[in-house]
């Protein structure tokens, strides 16, 4: 079973957001994580929260201990403090599941 996580963004510096992606890149395939899908959004037709989505993606590990072991890895958290927190306005899970190979 591999175990993902989507995510809606509300970016409000790309720069800022592409040296987070940068950074945390190496880390993410240390854990055996992969983002499956990528997206930049132009417009949010319907939502079920306030906050606004310009970005939505799909991050893919072998099981739930990689993605948790990623999200509480030193050196991640390090990347997103410096990077992500300034360059975000907003993060919604949109969904955590556990799907077939």
């Amino acid at each position: 079973m591999a175990y993902e996580r989507c995510v809606g963004l509300e970016v409000t510096d790309e720069a800022g957001y592409g040296r987070y992606r940068e950074g945390m890149a190496p880390i993410l395939a240390r854990y055996g994580g992969a983002f499956r899908y990528d997206f930049k959004i132009a417009q949010t037709l319907k939502s079920e929260t306030p906050a606004p989505i310009n970005r939505v993606f799909l991050l893919a590990f072998a099981d739930q201990a990689s993605h948790d072991a990623f999200f509480a890895d030193a050196d991640y958290r390090k990347v997103r403090e410096a990077f992500f927190k300034p360059s975000v306005g907003h993060s919604t899970v949109l969904a955590v599941y556990e799907r077939d190979r």
